[in-house]
């Protein structure tokens, strides 16, 4: 794929060559991804910005809309490697149930006396992988909850005062369902301030629903397994080279400050935006730039991201339900202000 250079596209900052590479990775999971899951193409477009923006994500919606199918394929999108943690291979992908018996050390991990050796050592927990479904994870304690966050924020669980990384790819996709109130913890403010986006994955159209079921008897995972999987160094090496080749113009910058204290100032909203979410965002519009083709970011790509990104992050007034409408009023004198502005270096 060759990134085709327009009136507004600058000179690309970093290797033209790694971006395309960028490219290539990212239309490989996509297309494993919707040959494995029908009538989700919005979702999964999210779900591999937020994998390569560094973020997470937070799926909410029914049980049996695909939530886990999307996270294990992702998964399965992801080869062998030699990389190691303490000894101990770093799985592709590992699902962790919550639920409220669960303690923190079935997620992080937890120190075993050796008796031959004589000494205690660290045995990683299943949230060392590259990709972690946290299946309902508003079913668990807050104490729980806590080391995710921590796992989250940092890239690092800390266990008996000792602090152990995470790999640089880890990347968490988490479900919750909406319905199920008995038993649930809702998720602080701060764990919600973690995740780039929160999507809903609405019931799919009738059609894709009857293509599902022409399917059967093979599952959905098999649907894509004869195509090319990535490894995760060039994964990694995708995330750089988006940040380093995808030109953010300071116009741009101003409209995503410009659109966070216009939410804060808006008299429905009683919390608005961190300034976490803008840093967030930034390598989120150049990764769907660089879907869409482009070596620049556009009005089209704020526009896109601005409700997953801020969606679940404001706090609004009682009896305000759409948040989408208080994003799109505040967004709008952006996009016609950046529609006259040149995006070009």
């Amino acid at each position: 794929m060759t990134l085709p250079a327009t009136a507004h596209s600058p000179a690309p900052q970093g290797d033209p060559q790694a971006l395309n590479r960028a490219a290539e990775t990212l239309a490989a999971i996509q297309q494993r991804a919707r040959a494995a899951i029908i009538g989700r193409d919005e979702v999964i477009e999210l779900t591999l910005i937020a994998l390569l923006a560094d973020g997470h994500v937070l799926l909410e919606d029914y049980p049996g809309s695909g939530k886990t199918t999307l996270a294990r394929c992702l998964g399965d999108s992801l080869s062998g490697t030699s990389e190691t943690t303490e000894g101990t291979g770093i799985a592709t992908f590992r699902r962790i149930q919550f639920t409220p018996d669960l303690l923190p050390s079935d997620v992080t991990g937890t120190s075993v006396f050796e008796l031959e050796q004589n000494r205690f050592s660290f045995r990683p927990g299943p949230i060392f992988a590259h990709i972690v479904l946290a299946d309902e994870i508003n079913r668990t304690s807050p104490k729980v909850q806590a080391a995710m966050l921590e796992a989250m924020a940092e890239k690092q669980v800390t266990v008996d005062n000792e602090t152990h990384s995470l790999n640089e790819l880890f990347f968490v996709i988490a479900t919750q369902n909406p319905l199920d109130v008995a038993g649930t913890y809702p998720l602080p403010a701060p764990q919600l301030d973690r995740f780039l986006f929160k999507l809903e994955m609405k019931h799919i159209a009738r059609e894709a629903e009857l293509e599902v079921l022409r399917q059967y008897p093979r599952s959905s995972l098999e649907m894509g397994r004869e195509l090319r999987r990535v490894s995760p160094a060039e994964l990694i090496a995708a995330r750089r080279a988006i940040r380093a080749g995808v030109h953010v113009a300071e116009a741009i910058r101003e409209a995503m400050v410009d659109l966070a204290r216009s939410l804060r100032a808006d008299e429905r909203v009683l919390q608005g935006g961190s300034t976490r979410a803008l840093v967030l965002m930034l390598p989120a519009l150049q990764t769907r730039a660089v879907m869409r083709g482009r070596d620049y970011v556009s009005p089209e790509d704020l526009e896109a991201l601005a409700e997953p990104v801020f969606g679940h992050r404001i706090e609004c007034v009682p009896g305000i339900m759409d948040r989408s409408e208080i994003i799109a009023a505040a967004l709008r004198p952006q996009i016609e202000r950046l529609s006259r502005s040149s995006l070009s270096r």
